[in-house]
């Protein structure tokens, strides 16, 4: 089982980079998994929505270079997990230019008006930990947690067809909620080595 962690992080010191080395040390407890990061703040991918992918949006053209490189680095994984500081109720903007780069018509989907949608990463499994900096009573009062679901578990995963395996929000405002979400954080890397859901998802 491979999976690819996307991260979105400028500072390496930061909580989101260090939920995603636990997020590793749970992987690596696992002999057979095998992993990769991208980093996108440091990665130099242009999440810039150009010329070119609105042409390869309306099926005319084909993908730039920087796009196929990215493709092909999802194929190769097994499990897509998404790890991202909460920013304006959102993921940072570089991982949605991610998005909306490489999740493209003919590769991700197929939209075709009189047949439907079809979904073409069903092969894939997702999980999302994002990170908050509230509590989780504030994101609860707020919505977030359906705004997570609806932006990303329904808007892209289930869009294009991936089993949505986990979605988790941290909430790192003090010592020991900062120590729990790392533990957690190496417990989703222990279960997504096997690809294997959430028990209540």
């Amino acid at each position: 089982m491979h999976t690819l962690i996307v991260t979105a992080h400028p500072s390496p010191e930061s909580y989101t980079h260090a939920v995603v080395t636990r997020l590793v040390a749970g992987l690596e407890s696992v002999s057979e998994a095998t992993y990769e990061v991208l980093n996108l703040a440091s990665s130099g991918f242009d999440p810039r929505f150009a010329g070119p992918d609105h042409d390869l949006l309306h099926e005319r053209g084909s993908a730039p270079a920087d796009v196929l490189e990215e493709q092909r680095r999802v194929d190769r994984a097994d499990v897509l997990v998404l790890v991202f500081p909460v920013y304006w109720w959102s993921m940072p903007a570089v991982m949605k230019g991610w998005i909306d780069r490489v999740f493209v018509q003919g590769w991700a989907f197929i939209d075709d008006p009189g047949k439907g949608t079809k979904r073409l990463l069903k092969r894939l499994k997702g999980q999302v930990v994002a990170i908050g900096g509230a509590d989780r009573a504030t994101y609860e009062r707020r919505g977030y947690l359906d705004v997570l679901n609806a932006q990303i578990i329904q808007g892209i995963f289930r869009y294009c067809g991936m089993q949505t395996i986990g979605s988790e929000l941290l909430h790192p405002i003090g010592r020991p909620e900062a120590e729990s979400g790392l533990q957690r954080a190496f417990e989703i890397g222990q279960r997504v080595a096997y690809g294997r859901p959430e028990p209540s998802i």
